[in-house]
């Protein structure tokens, strides 16, 4: 018994390791790729409709082809009123987020990404799935000055690229809201390859029309370097990050994983200045965010308390999905085979934390 219990744990902290490395990884590399210092491919919304397409076709594959996940049972009035809503703020919140690599450092994104909380927050009390409450409000104008103080300590300092990321903070606190409004309301749980196969390609719609209009008339091939292996890795790296956050989700408890998010953003604010040495941290920078970090921490705090008080489901979440997928396979005549493999499954969102997750956690934050 206590080896089965110090395997799993093992396990665990691989898995965590795993996501740390990878979150860090796919964050730091997309900032290498379209930086003009680095490899110069300063074409953010062309890299994401890159990674759009790669996951799409991935998704593609392993339900159309290799048969090894079933599809849901997509009606046009779900798609049209849940998927795709759900695909243009995920497309937004992709296409501003790598926009703001051209103009801040990384470790002043990651500072600016403690507002999650602050944005999601405000998105659910604005839609209707949340309470305003004094403890969380004031939480969140801790929060806030942290950021603000954090903001006035940046040296290279840049309105655009800040705009930017703040912009694609609340499209992807909206996308999450409007995940457990619609979703839930139909009664429909993507798994992340499903959530791959039907939000993908409508993000990468939705992407084609800024692209089209800012990006297209200034691509000059003979200007830009298009190697295929750094694409492809590049794709692959973000595919491989959606898997294994659902490792974490699916082997953790939701405080794991906040102190598993805090101890990444650490990790990559030290990592960028090293990897990118432009990126200057001040000792203001420092403070402001070690504010809005308390801020965060004391949320998270509040909102596991909210989750204790629910009474626990008697399945765990793996154990859940992989009951439906069962069922899914059985009611379509199918076999569950492929099951080994797949009975973890990844969110489709990039280095945040998926609907399933959220839903089991029963709170929102950033990863």
């Amino acid at each position: 018994m206590a080896k089965m219990i110090n395997k799993s744990l093992v396990l665990t902290y691989i898995y965590l390791l795993i996501y740390i490395i990878l979150s860090s990884g796919v964050i730091l590399y997309n900032k290498w790729v379209l930086s003009p210092k680095y490899f110069n491919f300063p074409l953010p919304i062309t890299l994401t409709m890159i990674h759009m397409g790669f996951s799409g076709f991935v998704a593609f594959l392993l339900i159309r082809v290799f048969k090894v996940v079933s599809p849901v049972k997509m009606t046009f009035e779900i798609y049209v009123t849940c998927v795709v809503p759900i695909s243009a703020f995920f497309a937004s919140s992709l296409w501003f987020g790598n926009t703001a690599y051209l103009h801040i450092s990384v470790a002043f994104i990651q500072m600016l990404k403690a507002l999650m909380p602050v944005a999601t927050f405000l998105m659910a009390v604005v839609c209707g799935t949340d309470k305003a409450r004094c403890d969380v409000f004031m939480n969140m104008v801790l929060v806030s000055v942290g950021v603000v103080v954090s903001s006035y300590g940046e040296i290279n300092f840049n309105v655009i690229g800040t705009v930017y990321q703040v912009m694609g903070i609340f499209a992807e606190a909206l996308r999450l809201v409007l995940t457990q409004v619609l979703l839930q309301k139909k009664g429909l749980t993507l798994n992340p390859v499903t959530s791959l196969y039907y939000i993908a390609p409508c993000s990468f719609v939705f992407l084609s029309l800024p692209w089209y209009v800012l990006e297209k008339p200034n691509i000059d091939v003979t200007q830009i370097q298009f190697n295929f292996w750094i694409f492809f890795s590049n794709a692959l790296c973000a595919l491989a990050l959606n898997f294994s956050i659902f490792l974490v989700i699916g082997r953790t408890g939701a405080v794991t994983i906040r102190v598993a998010g805090v101890l990444k953003d650490w990790i990559l604010i030290a990592l960028s200045t090293v990897i990118f040495p432009e990126s200057t941290i001040t000792g203001l920078n420092i403070t402001g965010y070690a504010i809005a970090l308390c801020g965060v921490v004391m949320y998270n705090y509040i909102k596991i308390k909210d989750v204790k008080a629910i009474p626990p489901s008697t399945e765990s979440l793996p154990d859940r999905i992989t009951k439906d997928w069962k069922e899914k396979n059985s009611s379509d005549g199918g076999s569950p085979r492929g099951l080994e493999l797949n009975d973890e499954e990844a969110p489709l969102i990039t280095s945040r934390l998926s609907h399933i997750g959220r839903t089991q956690l029963g709170t929102h934050t950033a990863v």
